[in-house]
């Protein structure tokens, strides 16, 4: 019992999982300071808000803040770009460069130009008399 679970967390990719939830929470730790103690105080300095912290709305004798939504709206923004473009599109490009076309099995009919499979000797649309391929 004891064995397969030691297999089980020494398999690739459990460690690969595991550190990439490290990585992942310490980069999502620096976006949202860049966010909290950068960039919100810049825009704030603009808008002439110090903190976004700070920000609320009153609803009768209640209290809404939204100044912290507005901070994990703009780190969440940050993180989903960063992954996009910088782990995403060259991961697809990459993908799309070492890729082999699949090849198909379908050709056109020389007669109705439908789509046919290679190995057929009659079209089924127009039912004319084609040479089979390979």
């Amino acid at each position: 019992m004891l064995k397969g679970f030691k297999k089980f967390l020494m398999r690739g990719n459990v460690l690969d999982l595991a550190v990439a939830v490290v990585i992942g929470a310490a980069f999502g730790a620096i976006v949202n300071s860049f966010v909290k103690d950068l960039l919100t105080p810049l825009i704030a300095a603009i808008g002439g808000q110090p903190h976004f912290e700070g920000l609320t709305l009153r609803v009768g004798s209640g209290e809404i803040r939204y100044g912290n939504f507005l901070n994990a709206i703009v780190s969440f923004l940050i993180v989903a770009s960063v992954i996009y473009f910088l782990v995403i599109t060259p991961y697809e490009r990459l993908t799309a460069r070492f890729s082999t076309p699949e090849e198909t099995k379908l050709r056109e009919c020389p007669e109705c130009l439908s789509e046919i499979p290679k190995a057929a000797v009659r079209c089924r649309h127009c039912t004319a008399q084609v040479a089979p391929m390979s």
